[in-house]
């Protein structure tokens, strides 16, 4: 009854936070006349406050004393915070130019970019069913590179930084609050003097379109700590597989955001390409639930073969019976002589 609780509260926590990552481009456009550098500088300053409030309540504080004695660890976070930024940079400037439907398709197409990543720069092997999917989707990007008449920059740019972003945090291996506040401690400083900067030129919002402008300012670091919460909480009471479907989540309601809200056009060819891609998804999610399945299916046989084993020498050592000493008759005449 408890892990059937816990399984419930984790699809919950899972659904929360791909939900709200993928309702956020509702959330950008309230930000103007703020520029995207500008937010993007405030939510580098807001999310550092909001993760160090969080981490002073849970006393969580051991892993810096162990990052700032790794160089490496250090160096993989300042790239994890430069590949973020970049992310969040060109996701904020193009939700607020009117593109949330191309953003989508980055996130989209991100799982396959990370398997291409996973080939180019780890020497992963595939299965064909991979093959088939990244294949499918390099088509995919063809036929939406010629219906914008331009490769599909942003989805790209969104994708493959995201990509590179997972891949670096899968090195320095620290929980999700814990890499939060590390990388945007990288992040704040540049940040702050950026903020500063804009209030010396007097081109800063922030402060000058009144209080509720400068509380959505100061909200892009609640908009950013709290879905990773419950990704995190998620993460830890559901299975792999799970969170690796719920992942479509957000590009969902951000596509259905961006035709159906903000109403983008789609013209064929990009009905065209968006179905391919979704058309490798569907693929590659087949393949990862079949490959889970044969996986389980593995170790439950190898783990009977293990108890049957074992069961059947415990048998046959009981059916033998118990190995008497060996007893040596000993003459009387032997036995008074010591002999």
């Amino acid at each position: 009854m408890k892990e059937d609780n816990e399984g419930r509260a984790g699809l919950l926590y899972g659904i929360g936070a791909y939900g709200m990552w993928g309702l956020v481009p509702l959330f950008w456009p309230l930000l103007k006349p703020a520029g995207a550098v500008e937010i993007l500088a405030h939510r580098m300053v807001w999310s550092l406050a909001v993760v160090g409030i969080a981490l002073l309540a849970l006393r969580r504080w051991g892993w810096i004393r162990e990052l700032v004695r790794s160089p490496r660890k250090l160096g993989l976070i300042t790239f994890a915070a430069t590949v973020i930024t970049i992310n969040w940079g060109v996701y904020i400037w193009a939700v607020n130019a009117g593109q949330v439907v191309e953003a989508s398709l980055g996130y989209f197409i991100n799982p396959l970019v990370t398997i291409a990543l996973g080939v180019l720069l780890l020497k992963e092997r595939l299965r064909p069913a991979q093959w088939v999917a990244v294949g499918v989707a390099a088509t995919a990007v063809l036929v939406l590179s010629i219906g914008y008449g331009r490769p599909p920059w942003i989805s790209l740019i969104l994708a493959f930084s995201f990509g590179v972003y997972g891949l670096v945090k899968k090195k320095v291996n620290i929980g999700g609050l814990e890499s939060l506040a590390a990388e945007t401690a990288v992040q704040f400083l540049p940040a702050l003097a950026y903020l500063l900067w804009l209030g010396t030129q007097g081109t800063t919002t922030f402060g000058t379109e009144g209080a509720g402008h400068a509380a959505l300012l100061a909200a892009t670091g609640i908009v950013t700590a709290v879905p990773l919460v419950c990704f995190g909480a998620a993460a830890i009471r559901v299975p792999l597989s799970t969170l690796g479907l719920l992942q479509y989540l957000a590009p969902l309601f951000q596509f259905g955001l961006g035709v159906l809200y903000f109403h983008e056009a789609m013209p064929p060819e990009r009905w065209a390409g968006f179905s391919l891609v979704w058309l490798a998804l569907t693929i590659l999610t087949w393949d990862a639930l079949r490959t889970a399945r044969r996986n389980r299916a593995e170790a439950e046989a190898l783990a009977r073969t293990v108890v049957d084993r074992a069961l059947a020498e415990t048998t046959t050592g009981s059916a033998t019976g118990p190995v008497e000493p060996e007893v040596t008759a000993v003459s009387p005449t032997s036995a008074k002589t010591g002999r």
